[in-house]
């Protein structure tokens, strides 16, 4: 195996201690919670990950594109929940995928798209099932519960040809404004009230509910119970960021995502480095505010995943190049160091594998990931 200075720089690195220990974390509190996890792959995209996911949990996985659906049902997955809004006009790729042996939950919340997408599913092999996206507060898509066209979407499906009536699934992602654990547990109760209230009025109507799905890793983190949910769906656990430790949700030890960089300049007079990692290498996602008041594009740390002093911020980028200040000693050039990015999934996106490391920072593996849409 390589080691750390043979790699090329940018290469993202994938901590196998801290990976397995978030899994077990978030195993053991869907265990304790009495559902299901359905581990969402969008911020790994690795098949790898995903076995390591779901090893001994009895729910499948959920993913954020079609590409990521076949690329899992080729692997071997069989249970996949589409986590995107459908349209008529995918059917045919889902399809697809189906045939290679998997069964995919899609969703959707506009009735007009249901009846396009039941028309649609008529002239395709199937059958298709559908969960009814529920609003439980983010207002980005999803019907609020009590809003007539959840019934009225839920009874299409149920009679529609080549159509199956699943569920009902929601996403707290506003949960990522919460300033505390507590305002996460308001959130957390919102989500799960909001979407258990819709499977309710669906049910009393005489049609099947089987799942109530609920996500986002900081309402699966600090929700105080989950009645009536079956399922949740949180994904970023896997990896960490800045971003979620900045609300609490990991610790700065529970990351285990980083990106290797080379110091490739010095400006002693501004103590400012230069490293070979800009915004298409780390994302221009800005974490929130550090302590000093500013935003930053990622903290370095050594090659052993520690804290530098001060813990300096990448708090410029170039397209290729990140400006990094802070550093009590000068670096040589040359030297490497880690980036903990703000956002893993962003991050991630831009490479086509992990290089594995264990706790000394040495490579054990190289795990591929998929890309596109």
């Amino acid at each position: 195996m390589p080691t750390l200075s043979d790699l090329r720089t940018p290469a993202l690195l994938l901590d196998k201690g801290r990976l397995q220990a978030n899994l077990d974390r978030m195993a053991a509190r869907a265990n304790a919670l009495g559902v299901n996890l359905r581990p969402h792959m969008k911020t790994a995209k690795s098949i790898d990950v995903a076995r390591a996911a779901i090893k001994g949990q009895t729910g499948g996985i959920t993913v954020s594109t079609l590409a990521e659906a076949e690329y899992f049902a080729r692997a071997g997955f069989t249970d996949i929940l589409y986590g995107v809004g459908i349209t008529p006009d995918k059917l045919a790729d889902v399809a697809a995928v189906q045939a290679l042996g998997a069964e995919l939950s899609l969703i959707l919340d506009n009735l007009d798209n249901a009846r396009a997408v039941a028309a649609r599913a008529a002239q395709l092999p199937g059958p298709f099932g559908f969960l009814i996206e529920i609003d439980s507060g983010q207002h980005r898509t999803g019907l609020l519960p009590d809003d007539d066209h959840v019934l009225e979407i839920a009874g299409l499906l149920h009679g529609a040809e080549n159509c199956q009536l699943r569920g009902v699934m929601t996403h707290a992602g506003h949960s990522y404004d919460c300033a505390s654990i507590e305002a996460v547990k308001v959130v957390a109760e919102a989500e799960r009230g909001a979407v258990v209230a819709a499977a309710e009025s669906i049910r009393g109507t005489g049609l099947p509910c089987a799942i109530v799905s609920v996500g986002s890793t900081p309402t699966a983190l600090y929700a105080e119970h989950l009645h009536g949910v079956t399922e949740m769906r949180p994904g970023v656990y896997m990896l960490g960021d800045l971003f979620q430790h900045s609300i609490g949700s990991c610790g700065l030890d529970d990351l285990a995502l980083s990106v290797l960089v080379s110091v490739i300049g010095w400006r002693g007079d501004e103590g400012r480095a230069m490293i070979d990692a800009g915004s298409l290498a780390l994302s221009q996602d800005r974490g929130a505010p550090d302590e000093s008041g500013q935003h930053a594009f990622g903290m370095a740390v050594d090659l052993a995943g520690k804290a530098l002093p001060g813990q300096p911020r990448v708090r410029q980028t170039n397209q290729e190049h990140g400006f990094l200040p802070g550093l009590v000693e000068a670096p040589q050039i040359g030297q490497r160091l880690r980036i903990l990015p703000n956002h893993a999934c962003a991050t991630a996106a831009a490479y086509d594998c992990y290089h594995v490391i264990d706790e000394n920072g040495e490579i054990i593996d190289t795990w591929q990931r998929t890309k596109g849409w």
